[in-house]
């Protein structure tokens, strides 16, 4: 890897793992979202020319330094701005260097406090004053770590509706004067911030806008916040099972893709990889979530999961009970999406033919990639022309990994 590429690597992986947290730490100190979120892309610009002498020792130090850095300037530029700027940082009044060190950089190395701060982003970003896809979009975008393309992606929207919903809300964030704090009662957000924890580990689990399958990073910090969300809402069920749901599918990661890095479809996954201990902490997760008799989707979801985890092999799978485990979710959150899986349970239990009458009955996934590969699986199985769903899937996706997985489905069924 060339010196520039190394540069470009270690500023993505800041931009990922970091910048959330450094965006928490100086929204909560200067009180504007919209501005630290901008010093703190500025920042990473800078980076990509700055660290060609050398890439800092805590690149999260560096990046909070110098976006912090940036507010004060823009402050003392701005007169009536003066009083807010000693109240916000009046050791700092005078010069300053991106490269001075304190009490507030040491923060930056402090596991502990970056968990709170970067809870206080999420419960800023899920403010109730906000409707729920903006709080999901703007939570996944400014602490999730994932870009304007990656929270597009997960939403199957325009890269560019996407980007205005995120800039309005941080405008009503501002305008409101909303604040950076963990409110009393979490109830009222928790909903809000266990959607967004749920499709930032998605986005983990089957990057829609990388090369490669999965993105563990991802995985790793969804998991680290709901356990976050479990600790602070002990009475929910839902993040418990949410946790659960995490658990199951994050044992499965390391069978999930192959020595050259192509996908490896559930059926087909080394069992003996998995690793135990999640699933086991899994199981245990969610009977404690159940011994609350308050059920909900992501319970379900992990009673599925459960399933897959614990079957011992492909075979062992108890298909007609996921179909009717996938029925009751349809009934509890009703989506085009999960009558699919109920299709692919049913066609695994009762036959293909099954599935495809299922299918038949669909609306609204005609963009969805794998609404066409799940139709040419069942064609294929069925034994009827399957290349041409193949060919649309593979249009569709955007992962390269699915995409040549799927051209292989193409090329398979139509020799």
């Amino acid at each position: 890897m060339t010196p520039s590429a190394q540069i470009a690597d270690a500023v993505t992986r800041l931009a990922r793992e970091e910048s959330g947290r450094v965006l928490a730490l100086l929204t909560r100190r200067f009180g504007d979202l919209d501005a630290a979120d901008d010093a703190v892309q500025d920042a990473l610009i800078t980076a990509l020319t700055a660290w060609q002498s050398g890439i800092p020792e805590s690149p999260a130090a560096w990046l909070y330094t110098v976006a912090r850095n940036t507010l004060i300037d823009q402050l003392r530029r701005d007169r009536a701005s003066r009083r807010r700027l000693e109240a916000a940082a009046p050791e700092l009044t005078a010069h300053h260097t991106t490269t001075d060190a304190g009490e507030e950089d040491d923060l930056i190395m402090d596991a502990s406090s970056l968990g709170d701060e970067r809870l206080r982003l999420l419960l800023l970003c899920c403010h109730p004053a906000l409707d729920r896809d903006t709080q999901v979009a703007l939570t996944l975008r400014l602490a999730g770590g994932l870009t304007a393309a990656e929270v597009a992606a997960a939403y199957l929207l325009p890269e560019a509706t996407l980007t205005q919903r995120v800039v309005r809300a941080k405008r009503k964030i501002r305008e409101a004067g909303m604040p950076l704090t963990i409110p009393a009662n979490l109830d009222e957000r928790v909903d809000a911030l266990l959607r967004v924890l749920y499709l930032i580990f998605n986005e983990g689990y089957l990057s829609r806008g990388a090369a490669h399958v999965t993105r563990v990073d991802l995985m790793l910090e969804a998991i680290r916040l709901t356990r976050q969300v479990v600790d602070e809402v002990p009475a929910s069920a839902e993040a418990e099972g949410l946790l659960a749901l995490e658990l199951y599918h994050h044992a499965r990661s390391g069978t999930r893709v192959d020595g050259l890095g192509e996908l490896v479809l559930l059926e087909h996954q080394d069992r003996t990889g998995w690793n135990l201990d999640v699933i086991t902490e899994a199981n245990a997760r969610l009977h404690s979530a159940m011994t609350r008799m308050v059920p909900g989707p992501y319970q379900v979801q992990a009673i599925i999961a459960g399933h897959h985890a614990n079957a011992r092999t492909a075979a062992d799978t108890d298909w007609s009970a996921i179909a009717e485990l996938y029925a009751q979710l349809g009934r509890m959150a009703p989506n085009p999406v999960v009558e699919l899986n109920r299709a692919v349970a049913i066609a695994m239990a009762d036959g293909p033919l099954a599935g495809l009458a299922v299918l038949d009955r669909l609306t609204g996934l005609d963009d969805y990639h794998l609404f066409h590969a799940t139709r040419g699986e069942l064609l294929a199985r069925a034994g009827r022309p399957a290349a041409a769903s193949f060919e649309r899937a593979r249009e569709l996706a955007s992962n390269e990994a699915e995409r040549r997985h799927l051209a292989r489905r193409a090329a398979d069924v139509a020799g």
